[in-house]
């Protein structure tokens, strides 16, 4: 789903991916899953207009959902949908959620993706008003658009030191090919 959604259920829970996000003044929740992706809850207390958006890599190019899956590119849609539903740029507050370091050995991009939304809402002047960025745990994230509630859930440890794949038994039949 890109675009704006204004028409979000009443109750209950409407759930976003990589790439996609959802605004409206409802209280069904917006659900996402993180792990190294970002997902920034917008709230205009005022409008009661609320939004989330799910971001993978904080930079890249690309169009439709590659686009929406780039964080500058993630805000800016999730900024102008809210804005086009009513709210106001200058009382937005943001909640940020994600940022894990999920694999050992691999380059952090959930660090890159952390820093990339708190520099740009600092750049964009928008307040960030709660966050829980890096660590090791996914993130299962809900948000109340209608009161700009939100609630995490640690999903569970990622192990980080990498475990050897066991040998098959001598003798079970196994064949590669």
């Amino acid at each position: 789903m890109i675009g704006v959604d204004t028409r979000l259920p009443t109750e209950g829970s409407f759930h976003i991916s990589q790439g996609e996000f959802a605004v409206g003044r409802s209280q069904a929740t917006i659900s996402t899953i993180l792990g190294s992706c970002v997902a920034t809850c917008l709230h205009d207390p005022i409008a009661g207009i609320g939004g989330m958006n799910h971001f993978l890599l904080p930079e890249g190019t690309g169009t439709g959902v590659a686009a929406a899956s780039f964080g500058a590119n993630a805000m800016e849609l999730l900024i102008n949908a809210m804005i086009k539903a009513g709210a106001s740029r200058n009382r937005m507050q943001a909640k940020v959620f994600g940022g894990a370091r999920m694999v050992a050995g691999l380059s952090d991009i959930g660090a890159r993706n952390a820093h990339f939304v708190i520099d740009f809402l600092q750049r964009e002047g928008l307040d960030c008003v709660g966050q829980s960025l890096g660590g090791n745990e996914a993130r299962r994230v809900q948000f109340w658009p209608g009161d700009g509630r939100a609630r995490q859930k640690l999903v569970g440890r990622t192990d980080l030191n990498e475990k050897p794949v066991p040998k098959p038994a001598a003798g079970n039949g196994v064949e590669l090919f």
